[in-house]
């Protein structure tokens, strides 16, 4: 997959395309559908699929003071996407600038002059332009002026009366759900980072941990999951058993959120490698332990359970 830092004047191979547009956070089922739509429609033209997504999150210029919330960063969007099967993945920056483009130039000067659009694939409830302006009703309107087609992909719902939503996901994570994340996901919820070193207190207790901060990612439920976890290799990525505390680490007075991965049966330097993690099951919350004896006698019934939870035991 080809990414574009800029949609002006796009290379020929990229042109008169069928273009996805969305910010994608978390390219859940729902997306996978509308994303689904642009390829098939894309295979069917004999056209390049794309993507249009931006960077930055708007939310984090319009609301900078609220917490971390991101689901997919842009590296984990970035495979997610070209797994998907999309051609090509154009960013737009998005700043105050950005935001002030009209929704009338958006479509002119992005989506015909920049990207010599074929096509445009939106969700239903899809808005653009200075305040939010732009609407599929406009899209159509312009599309059928300038010559490109309009699809607006109505809402998915997973089976019952939910709408497949980033918002959705967002809450059952901060409930300590990622079972059901992962329903609305297609697939676990991951997070992913740079190994660093910590204080090794957990090797002197006979429980290694790999530590990675979570930076942009949301926080789900602070406590202790059922894991797996593997060096970030792209489709090879070799996936292991492991169990890992979520928090702040109240028990040896910790302060910043870091994500503590112990891996099963496996040995071997991870230091400022990238590491990838899905939170399969939640085990429990987080705990301040009133020793490091009683911590370490929690720490091995969590792996027993993780180990149950992840096929390797009984409960």
């Amino acid at each position: 997959m080809a990414i574009y830092r800029h949609s002006e004047r796009l290379p020929q191979e990229a042109r008169k395309g069928v273009v996805a547009i969305g910010n994608f956070d978390g390219l859940h089922l729902g997306h996978q559908v509308l994303l689904g739509e642009a390829r098939t429609r894309a295979a069917a033209l004999g056209v390049p699929s794309l993507v249009l997504t931006f960077e930055p999150h708007p939310r984090s210029i319009f609301q900078p003071d609220l917490p971390p919330f991101r689901l997919t960063p842009f590296r984990i969007k970035t495979r997610t996407l070209e797994a998907l099967g999309i051609d090509h993945m154009v960013v737009a920056h998005f700043d105050t600038a950005f935001a002030s483009i009209s929704a009338e130039d958006f479509i002119q000067h992005i989506l015909v002059e920049g990207m010599g659009v074929g096509h445009v694939v939106i969700g239903w409830d899809f808005c653009f332009g200075n305040k939010r302006q732009g609407n599929a009703a406009l899209l159509r309107a312009k599309g059928a002026e300038l010559g490109f087609g309009v699809t607006v992909v109505e809402p998915v719902r997973d089976g019952s009366t939910a709408i497949y939503s980033s918002s959705l996901i967002r809450q059952e994570l901060q409930a300590g759900r990622p079972d059901f994340a992962a329903r609305l996901l297609g697939r676990p919820f991951e997070i992913e980072g740079r190994v660093e070193k910590g204080k090794q207190l957990g090797r002197t207790l006979g429980f290694p941990t790999a530590n990675v901060r979570l930076d942009d990612y949301l926080e789900p439920a602070h406590g202790i999951y059922a894991v797996r976890a593997g060096i970030d290799a792209g489709g090879a990525t070799r996936f292991i058993d492991g169990v890992a505390n979520l928090g702040r680490r109240p028990t040896v007075a910790g302060k910043d959120t870091l994500l503590e991965v112990h891996l099963f049966d496996w040995s071997g330097d991870l230091y400022g490698k990238h590491l990838r993690v899905q939170l399969i099951s939640f085990l429990r919350a987080e705990e301040n332990f009133d020793s490091l004896e009683a911590m370490t006698e929690q720490m091995h019934r969590d792996a027993a359970l993780a180990r149950a939870r992840l096929g390797q035991g009984d409960a």
